[in-house]
C-alpha cells in the first residue's frame, strides 16, 4: 500500500507539503500542487479519511433514521437528502427505524457510535421521545423531518392542517356534507394536525362535526381498509372519504372494491400524498402533493447549518403543498390542475 512518503519521494517534495495538499491546510504553489496530485495518482496513494476526520473531530457523514421500508412516502425525501448531502461532500448512512420507538433509539445510538456529524430523523410516535432526548443529551446535531416534536428542535415539514383543510373543502364544494376521514398512524403530529384540518374545514362550512365519521387512526393499508369498512357500514355512511396519508388512501380503495363501490360514481375520494402513479390510476386521484425534493434539500441544509453552529437558534419550517385536482371527487375529466395551499 502506497504511503505519504512514497508520494513525497515521487513528487520531490517534503512529507509536510504532501500533507498540506491532501488536507487543504495551506496554500501550495500550483506547480507543486500539480506534481503532488500526479504523484498521488501514480503511486495509488489513498489518504486515510478516518485518521483525518479523527484529527478534526469530523467524519463528513450524516445519519438518516427514517421508516424507509414500511412507508414508501419517504423514498423521494431520502433521495433528496442524499443528493444535497453529496453536493455538500457528506456521506450518508441510512437506517430504518420501522416507526418503532425501541428500534428508533437503537438506530440513533448506532449512528452516534459511528461518529456521524449529525442525524436527520423522522420521529416515531414515541410519547416519551426517547430518541430525541438521547440526541439532545449527547449534543448531537439533528433535524426532524415530516413530524414535529417541539420548537426546541430543528424541524421541517409541511402545513398539514391548512393542507387538509383545503382538501376537505374541495370535497365539500362538490356538495358532500357527510365526509368521512381515515386517519394515519396514531401518535404522529401529522395525524393530529390533519384531523384538525378536517374538523376546521367542516366548521368553516357550517357543518356540524360528527365524530363517528372520523375513523380511528390506523397504520398500514390493512388497518385503513378496516377503518374505511367501518365507516361504510354506518346506518348513514359518508358520501366522500378524505384519507390522511398514502397508506390510508390505498386502504380506502381496498374497502371500496370489497364493497363493490365505484369512485367517484358511488363515493368520492381525496387523499394526502401524491403517488407516482396517481395520475394514471383510474379514477385519477385528487390529492395533496408534498414538496419532497424541497423537504429533503432543506432538511440537509438545515442539518449542515446546525453542525456548523450547534448552539444556534432552532428553526421550525413549514412548507406549502399543492392541491392536485383530478377526477376521484367527481371533477370533469380534463387535464389536472394544481393550486398551491
Amino acid at each position: 500500500m502506497a504511503t505519504i512518503t512514497d508520494v513525497a519521494r515521487r513528487a520531490g517534495v517534503s512529507i509536510s507539503t504532501v500533507s498540506h495538499v491532501v488536507n487543504a491546510t495551506r496554500h501550495v504553489n500550483p506547480d507543486t500542487l500539480r506534481r503532488v496530485e500526479e504523484a498521488i495518482a501514480f503511486v495509488g496513494f489513498r489518504p486515510n479519511s478516518l485518521a483525518r476526520s479523527l484529527k478534526r473531530s469530523s467524519t463528513d457523514s450524516v445519519g438518516i433514521a427514517i421508516s424507509a421500508i414500511s412507508n414508501p412516502y419517504f423514498f423521494d425525501t431520502i433521495c433528496a437528502i442524499e443528493t444535497e448531502c453529496a453536493r455538500l461532500g457528506m456521506m450518508v448512512f441510512l437506517s430504518d427505524t420501522q416507526d418503532d420507538p425501541a428500534q428508533e433509539l437503537k438506530v440513533v445510538q448506532a449512528l452516534h457510535q459511528r461518529r456521524v456529524d449529525g442525524i436527520i430523523l423522522a420521529p416515531s410516535g414515541d410519547p416519551d421521545c426517547h430518541a430525541v432526548a438521547y440526541l439532545e443529551e449527547h449534543r448531537i446535531p439533528f433535524v426532524l423531518v415530516d413530524r414535529f416534536v417541539s420548537s426546541r428542535c430543528d424541524q421541517i415539514g409541511v402545513q398539514n392542517k391548512k393542507s387538509m383543510q383545503l382538501l376537505v373543502s374541495h370535497l365539500l364544494s362538490h356538495g358532500h356534507t357527510r365526509v368521512g376521514y381515515v386517519a394515519g398512524q396514531p401518535g404522529f403530529s401529522t395525524t393530529r394536525e390533519r384531523i384538525d384540518g378536517y374538523r376546521t374545514a367542516l366548521k368553516d362550512a357550517g357543518i356540524a362535526i360528527d365524530e363517528t365519521l372520523v375513523g380511528r387512526p390506523s397504520g398500514g393499508t390493512d388497518a385503513a381498509a378496516t377503518a374505511t369498512a367501518e365507516l361504510l357500514a354506518m346506518k348513514n355512511p359518508p358520501t366522500a372519504i378524505a384519507a390522511g396519508n398514502n397508506m390510508a388512501t390505498i386502504g380506502a380503495m381496498h374497502a371500496f372494491r370489497a364493497k363493490g363501490l365505484r369512485v367517484p360514481d358511488d363515493i368520492a375520494l381525496a387523499g394526502f400524498d401524491d403517488f407516482e402513479w396517481a395520475d394514471y390510476f383510474e379514477p385519477r386521484l385528487t390529492v395533496i402533493a408534498q414538496p419532497h425534493q424541497v423537504l429533503g434539500r432543506e432538511a440537509a441544509s438545515l442539518l449542515i447549518e446546525r453542525i456548523a453552529n450547534l448552539d444556534g437558534k432552532r428553526r421550525t419550517i413549514r412548507l406549502k403543498t399543492e392541491l392536485v385536482v383530478r377526477t376521484s371527487c367527481g371533477c370533469p375529466k380534463r387535464a389536472h390542475e394544481t393550486r398551491q395551499s
